[in-house]
């Protein structure tokens, strides 16, 4: 566990910064969580100055090491890289609760790929979940009605959590089985990389919560299903957060989904969920059931079940965190059936529909790549090192050197092209006595300058004459006599 005097977004470390030298005055007092907040965005801005050099050199280390940017966003790496190999790195999970702690409302993009969630973050938010409705989608072409299974969620959120740095939280339907198969769910989801998950009380095959027909278990089952994953979180020595949602607004009433929230909160779940809920007053209700626990909000776009509000209404109800489950997908979808459409016409997509090559490389890494890449360069003529584990650099200069002087020499040799031969007269008048001067060959000879040096038809015959005719060229000479030798091989 990394001290929070390391860390530079820590409290204690902030704390530490606005403190004085003790020799000159007495330290200010305590500051407040929002303050404190406050001095974490400028202290990412602006390095520290000299004054602070005896607080030492740790924890300077770990404020150049923040985004000045984003000064709630957490040093990591990659989501799927829980900290272990780097002392000032945090795992997704408390990257997340570090967004939950902060004020205000947090809003985030629901992925479905790599892809997506890269653009999410270079979009600057600071978390996004993966949604299952999409994923469904995108993976297997198919609705979200329970067809994707718990490997391919699983695998695709790996691959999402790799590809970013900012937490992610997963979709894990309704744990795919019993309070068993929801511990197991728990773990894999950990162990992909994932900061939190959503975990729902739909039966099996479950569906979209804002498509018709939902049905819910048992108030003792969805309950036994947040304690095991509780459970599974502790065994596994993690600190995921657990998103707590009930579907039962849609498939009993608004009544039980409250009554199931306040469940849910007192066995422990991290962040409160009613889907589809259906006015802005069921909204206030619900942000006012266990007022200490976070509630998230879903703005489904596209005409869900719920009223789309703006941040600051959501906010103002009592939200903390507010995913928008469609908005990417959705786009998609539009996008490529408009494209299709103008390729299918024999047009392309306008230039303004599209990112430029160029772009694209930029947000796939290509740049990055190259200019990593470079730290691994090595000589095309290196050498392996010998059996004994030296390398003799003055043999591999001189080996160099003599492999440079043949290359020139064969670069000024000339090229030499034998056509196929032609015969004299008809096929009936062909003799097997007059052999070689029955024929007609084209030689060929062009320099490595590009220049040509000899283009003739002259009669087999006269080929031991060549050398005569361009004198010095003793490759010529020897590819003449191989054809030579071969000539007579030549079917008549």
């Amino acid at each position: 566990m990394v001290s929070s005097s390391v860390i530079g977004c820590g409290e204690t470390t902030f704390s530490l910064l606005r403190s004085p030298p003790p020799t000159t005055s007495p330290p200010p007092p305590p500051p407040s969580p929002l303050s404190s907040l406050h001095s974490s965005a400028s202290r990412t801005a602006s390095p520290p100055s000299p004054s602070r050099v005896l607080l030492g050199r740790s924890i300077k280390r770990a404020l150049r090491s923040e985004s000045p940017r984003k000064p709630f966003r957490p040093s990591i790496a990659c989501s799927a890289d829980r900290g272990g190999g780097s002392p000032a790195a945090e795992s997704p999970a408390r990257a997340l609760r570090r967004v939950l702690e902060s004020p205000g409302i947090h809003q985030g993009p629901a992925c479905f790929d790599a892809l997506s969630a890269k653009l999410v973050e270079r979009a600057g938010f600071d978390y996004c979940f993966t949604s299952g409705f999409s994923i469904s989608a995108a993976r297997l072409g198919l609705p979200d009605t329970g067809l994707i299974s718990y490997g391919e969620m699983v695998d695709q959120g790996q691959q999402i959590t790799c590809a970013v740095s900012i937490p992610v939280i997963g979709d894990a339907d309704n744990g795919y089985g019993n309070a068993m198969n929801v511990k197991r769910t728990v773990r894999g989801y950990i162990n992909a990389g994932f900061a939190g998950l959503i975990l729902e009380d739909q039966v099996s095959p479950k569906a979209c919560g804002h498509t018709r027909d939902r049905k819910v278990v048992s108030r003792e089952e969805a309950v036994m299903r947040i304690k095991a994953a509780l459970d599974a979180r502790k065994e596994s020595g993690s600190d995921i957060v657990i998103i707590a949602r009930t579907d039962s607004r849609q498939a009993i009433s608004l009544g039980e989904s409250l009554w199931r929230s306040r469940a849910f909160a007192d066995a422990g779940a991290d962040v409160l969920f009613i889907d589809a809920l259906a006015s802005k007053e069921e909204m206030k209700a619900f942000c006012e059931v266990a007022p200490s626990v976070p509630k998230m909000a879903n703005m489904l776009e596209g005409g869900g079940k719920t009223p789309i509000l703006n941040p600051l209404e959501l906010e103002e109800i009592g939200y903390k965190l507010v995913a928008y489950p469609l908005s990417l997908i959705g786009v998609s979808i539009r996008a490529m059936q408009d494209s299709l459409a103008a390729i299918k016409g024999g047009r392309i997509p306008p230039p303004g529909s599209m990112p430029s090559f160029d772009d694209v490389k930029e947000i796939l890494g290509f740049n990055s790549y190259y200019e990593e890449e470079k730290r691994y360069a090595t000589p095309t003529t290196s050498q392996l090192p010998s059996r004994g584990g030296s390398i003799d650099m003055y043999s591999t200069s001189q080996k160099t050197q003599e492999d440079t002087e043949q290359r020139s020499q064969v670069l000024e040799a000339p090229i030499v092209e034998v056509m196929n031969p032609t015969y004299y007269g008809t096929e009936s008048s062909r003799s097997p006595f007059l052999g070689p001067w029955s024929r007609t060959l084209r030689i060929k000879i062009t320099g490595r300058d590009g220049l040509e040096r000899l283009d003739l038809r002259i009669p087999a015959g006269l080929l031991d004459s060549i050398t005569n005719i361009v004198p010095g060229y003793s490759l010529c000479f020897m590819a003449i006599l191989a054809f030579l030798s071969v000539l007579d091989k030549v079917p008549e």
